[in-house]
């Protein structure tokens, strides 16, 4: 296996992930897809995977200049990035992590949810800047239990969410592809009526162009003015434009985001707006789940240059 050469392609990856990658097996590193132009020609026809970290396109371009490639490990559930129909057409695999990070993004969207209904983050300000000394008890905040709540996506993550919520006693309402069996839950068929029909509207879609602004303006002004939108998938699949508008008129009472347009530079109109609880793309990030996932990635790697099945397949 050593003598099979990888591409350790991200600036995102750690030092320790790097570390077991390398160890595991020979390779050679760039911080990201755009680098591999810079690699020596007699370098890269050695190169027959890539362990992919990070949100900037893998594409075609990319694929061709790595002439012995087969594999893309991607780490992340979501591969958004990689153009996954050049990787097919070109008999390439893909693979990505999921199952180990579901928890973790579902925490966070449950977090969100009542940091956003409960001014948490205004709260822990309101006792260190000594307001609460100053002006006494902060302005009442929202019940979270009993209200209703609607998950946009409900594959692997958006039904980890909707388990946490129904342990808050909250009415649960979803859109998906397909309805799907579920303990009585409400199936709407489209994002519009799903977001009409409750209080806190949770984004747990896959990214790419065919979930691109899929909570469009309408979904967005069908919340109304006491509609939540949390969003913990892709910050393609909301009408960003849509929610900053929303959010500055105060159509829809506010939003919890992980996900952005554009990370990490993400739209200054939000930074001004006290009605959303702000993360920077934190969903899987706890100690135990990002090596849950490295480890993963290097299982699909470890597989492919074995000839064994992948883990994971993506293609």
């Amino acid at each position: 296996m050593t003598d099979t050469p990888l591409l350790i392609c991200g600036a995102a990856f750690t030092e320790d992930e790097r570390a077991r990658l390398s160890t595991a097996v020979s390779s050679v590193s760039v911080d990201g897809p755009g680098a591999i132009a810079g690699l020596a020609p007699a370098g890269t026809a050695r190169l027959r995977a890539v362990a992919y970290k990070g949100h900037e396109p893998f594409g075609a371009a990319e694929m061709d200049r790595l002439p012995g490639l087969g594999l893309i490990a991607n780490f992340g559930v979501g591969y958004d990035a990689i153009d996954v129909a050049a990787a097919t057409q070109r008999g390439i695999r893909v693979t990505n992590t999921p199952d180990v990070l579901n928890d973790d993004v579902a925490d966070l969207a449950v977090g969100l949810i009542l940091a956003q209904a409960r001014s948490l983050v205004r709260g822990d300000g309101w006792v260190r800047s000594g307001r609460w000394t100053k002006y006494g008890a902060m302005p009442l905040a929202r019940k979270v239990s009993g209200a209703r709540a609607g998950i946009v996506g409900l594959g692997r993550i958006g039904r980890e969410i909707a388990d946490r919520l129904a342990a808050f006693k909250m009415e649960i309402h979803y859109h998906s592809r397909q309805e799907k069996e579920t303990p009585g839950w409400q199936y709407h068929a489209d994002p519009v009526s799903l977001a009409r029909a409750v209080d806190f509207l949770v984004v747990a879609l896959v990214g790419g162009p065919e979930t691109r602004n899929y909570v469009s303006a309408e979904a967005i002004a069908a919340l109304g003015p006491k509609g939540v939108l949390i969003n913990i998938s892709r910050g393609t699949t909301v009408d960003e434009g849509a929610l900053i508008a929303a959010l500055e008129e105060h159509r829809i009472a506010g939003a919890g985001l992980d996900v952005y347009l554009d990370e990490p530079a993400i739209d200054p109109r939000f930074q001004g707006l006290e009605n959303v609880v702000l993360q920077p793309h934190v969903g899987s990030a706890t100690t135990e789940t990002r090596r849950a996932m490295a480890e993963l990635q290097l299982a699909n790697i470890r597989a492919f240059l074995d000839g064994q099945p992948l883990p994971t397949p993506v293609n």
